[in-house]
């Protein structure tokens, strides 16, 4: 029992990676922002929290649709549980979640981020030089 680790994160099969597009990005994000739109402009609809099933049935299908899309991510659990909490629909939760899980996913066309950075020793100043 000593050699076994034991791992809070789920078993990942191997070949089921879901492929980061940019256009999987944007639709991830559309879906999310226009969720948390729902529920903020419809507030009467959802105000109830855990108790209205139309709250429910769209917070399945949107965490549904966002781990289709952006593959399985712990940010999304607080974002689901929050749902449940009256009154606090009116938070983007959805977005923010997208938004964390999406942020940097993908290098930019081109290669990689940015220049190489130059780490030589610079020479000293010449008032430092003994």
């Amino acid at each position: 029992m000593l050699g076994s680790a034991v791992s809070l994160l789920p078993p990942i099969p191997s070949g089921t990676v879901v492929p980061t597009t940019a256009a999987r990005i944007r639709a991830a994000r559309a879906i999310a922002m226009v969720a948390d739109l729902v529920q903020i402009v419809l507030f009467p609809a959802f105000s109830e929290g855990a108790l209205s099933p139309v709250n429910d049935a769209l917070d399945v299908a949107v965490a549904a649709a966002l781990t289709w899309l952006v593959g399985w991510h712990w940010a999304f659990v607080p974002s689901f549980l929050s749902e449940l909490i009256p009154m606090f629909d009116l938070v983007p939760t959805w977005t923010a979640a997208v938004w964390y899980v999406t942020s940097g996913t993908l290098p930019p066309p081109g290669g990689p981020p940015g220049p190489p950075i130059d780490i030589t020793p610079k020479a000293p100043p010449p008032a430092l030089k003994g």
